[in-house]
This record gives C-alpha cells, structure tokens and sequence, in this order.
C-alpha cells in the first residue's frame, strides 16, 4: 500500500490540500480523559452536544469499526490582511477570517470527496468523509498523523503552515501506512494565551468556551453575560486573535481557493447597515455563508454589542430603533448599547 499512499498523498495536494498525513482510528488514546475533564469541569457551555456520542468523540475507532486507516489533510485560508486592524475600526464589524466568504464545509467536503472516488477508483476499499460535521476529534487524529500539534490555544498549527488551516479526514478500509505523530512546538510562547481579550484560557492547552469570543457570538444562545460584552469590542462574528498573533504564521501558506479570500462587503461592514437587517436582509446577504446558521436574532445581538462598545454616539439612534424589537434578547442588547452610548 505504500505506492497507493504516495499516490494519494500527491493527489491530494494536486487538489489544494497543503498537507496530507496517515494515522490509524485508535491514534488517540489520550482523548477520553481530556474530554471528559472539559465537560466535567463545563467548559463547553450551551453546546449540549458535545455530550451526545461521547464514545465517538472520544474514540474514532467505534466511528466506524471497518476503518483500518485515517487520511488527515489541512486546507490554508490565510487571510491576506492582518485581521487585527480591524479591531480599531470601532463602527465597523470584526467577523472570523474563516467566515467572510464561502462556508468552508462545502468547499472542503467537495475536495474530500473528489479525493475519496479517487482513491476507491485506484485503489478499492470504502470510505467516509468528514469536515467539522461529525463526532471526529480532528486535533487529535492530526497531531497523531503528523499534520502538526494542537498549541496553547487548542488549535492545529505546523511548522509548515502556521495555523490558518481547516482539517478534514478521510477514514477509509484500506491500510496505508502511518506517519510518525508530530511533537509540541509552542515552548515558553504565551502570545494567544495573552492575547485573548476574554481570559478564556484557565490554563495552557485549555479552553473554557463560555469565556471564548467565538462560542458567544455564534454557539451562545440568548443575552451574554453583561460583564463579557465590553470585552467582545467590535467582534460580531467569531474572534481570531489568539490565531493571529501565533508566530509561526510566518510559515503561513496562502489559500489556494479564491472563494476563501474576503467578500468585499464582509471586510469591515458598518455596523449602522448590519443592525437593520430584517431575517429576509439577513438570508439574503449570507446566503451561502457559515453566518447563516446563526440566524439574524443572534447575529443583531452581537452587532448591538459592537454598537455598544463602539463609543460613537451617532449610532445611539440605530441602537434605539432596537429596542423594542420582537425578540427579547435583541431588544436587551439594544437597551444595553444606548445606556452604553449615553455615558
């Protein structure tokens, strides 16, 4: 199997892939306790999820008995501005550099499956294909492949990359040969530790998602707590910081798909247009965009909080129109920008 892996290896990175790499489902033995220490200790919030499958999440081995082999692969994004001068920009809204275009699930299912006929037509088997979709534990599985190393913030990063990567996997019936699994290279670093404006790190390598940008503007339901919400500032979709100021992004690669570069209207859109959308304004503005899920109700919930956070008093008349908006948590967070605006 060693030709047929090579193969698949080149092909893959024929198809956009900056990296590929080969671990076996039960790589991952270390991945039990550490979730069940972060749910133990509710880490994961509103996300109930998570607490569903727990045998899947925590081994991909009885995902799908069948799999003999685990093809990890990692698809750059890297943005081509710095997503943190944006951050000054106080009435203008800050969304994840992975969201301002095309929703990465179906750019990077469609890749996977393009490579998994490939590898059935060449080489037989089955297989499964997931992206962020399924009980998979990711990280994991490509920190055993050697894709890279899951750093201080929990995210994948690599020598080779830096860490503006999405992963995919492709689980498969044939037995291809394991690469060796990669090694911590963060050191004595701390930078996205430091970096992150809500404290969510209580310790290296631990994230508490009730505390993290990104989980309260998008897996958060209903008013977040008061005492975070200046310390979302201008972010409405997801935070990127702790990516961002990771040295090793010196290495970054950039996107090979020009539909992950930034849509115009999502670099820095003003918060005055994005707090009048009405939920057919919204549909119609991210159509094809991960943001949609979220619905408009939230998504105007954090662009109030950005209002409020924004020190422009011009924008106490976008905030009041909100008020009394039908949903409660819209409203809330419009009364909390305009007693914000009016100190």
């Amino acid at each position: 199997m060693d030709a047929v892996k090579e193969r698949l290896v080149a092909r893959a990175l024929e198809e956009g892939f900056v990296s590929a790499r080969v671990c076996r489902p039960d790589a991952v033995p270390e991945v039990p306790a550490r979730l069940g220490a972060f749910l133990e200790a509710g880490f994961h919030g509103q996300m109930g999820w998570m607490e569903r499958r727990v045998e899947w999440r925590g081994n991909p081995a009885a995902l799908w008995p069948e799999a003999r082999s685990v093809l990890m692969l990692a698809e750059s994004y890297t943005p081509e501005h710095d997503p943190m001068e944006r951050l000054a920009w106080r009435d203008r809204g800050v969304i994840s550099v992975y969201a301002q275009n095309r929703d990465y699930h179906d750019l990077v299912k469609r890749r996977l499956k393009r490579l998994g006929r490939w590898l059935l037509d060449a080489a037989g088997g089955q297989i499964k294909v997931f992206v962020d979709t399924a009980p998979v534990p990711e990280k994991a599985l490509a920190q055993a492949a050697g894709l890279g190393w899951q750093g201080k913030h929990t995210n994948l990063l690599s020598r080779d990359w830096g860490n503006w990567a999405f992963i995919g996997s492709v689980f498969t019936t044939l037995d291809l040969e394991p690469d060796a699994r990669e090694a911590d290279h963060c050191g004595s670093c701390r930078a996205c530790l430091d970096i992150c404006p809500t404290n969510a790190f209580p310790a290296p390598y631990r994230l508490d998602a009730r505390r993290c940008i990104s989980y309260l503007t998008i897996e958060h339901h209903g008013p977040v707590e008061e005492a975070l919400r200046p310390l979302m500032g201008n972010r409405i979709y997801g935070c990127d910081d702790c990516l961002a100021v990771c040295p090793w992004n010196k290495f970054a690669v950039a996107a090979s798909d020009i539909r992950y570069a930034a849509r115009q209207d999502l670099e820095a859109p003003r918060l005055a247009d994005l707090a009048g959308l009405d939920d057919a304004g919204f549909r119609a503005m991210f159509s094809g965009s991960p943001i949609k899920r979220i619905g408009r109700n939230r998504f105007v919930r954090n662009v109030l909080y950005a209002i409020g956070n924004s020190g422009e008093a011009e924008l106490i008349a976008t905030a009041k129109a909100l008020c009394t908006d039908p949903d409660p948590t819209v409203a809330d967070a419009a009364r909390w920008a305009v007693k914000r605006l009016s100190l």
